[in-house]
């Protein structure tokens, strides 16, 4: 007998890699994809900046930024509710892979079979 995917307590994703397709496709819009990477990088290198100086305003700047521009490109582009609201710890992974897989040309910017 099979198991239900999930209970109605939790997230209704068994992994990350069960996840990551949603958190994509929350993540369509070209601008908003630009605001999020943006956004990840402002954070990344205010956690850099921390760990070289040890001043913990840093720490502040990175959620600042990287909060301030994901949300933009969800609320006016995306028009859809941030999935850090409902999975907090799977949309952060999601934020950085999704950084990641653009860093690396994996992913891109603009998806290419969507109209413009």
């Amino acid at each position: 007998m099979q198991t239900p995917a999930a209970d109605p307590k939790d997230s209704g994703f068994r992994s990350f890699a069960e996840f990551y397709p949603f958190y994509l496709s929350e993540h369509r819009n070209p601008v908003s994809r630009v605001l999020h990477y943006i956004g990840t990088w402002c954070a990344v290198l205010c956690f850099a900046a921390l760990a070289i100086t040890g001043e913990l305003g840093w720490l502040l700047g990175a959620f600042g930024a990287g909060y301030a521009f994901a949300w933009l490109g969800h609320f006016r582009f995306e028009r859809n509710r941030p999935a850090t609201f409902r999975y907090p710890f799977y949309s952060l992974a999601g934020d950085f892979r999704m950084w990641w897989d653009l860093n690396l040309g994996r992913l891109k910017f603009r998806e290419h079979n969507r109209p413009a």
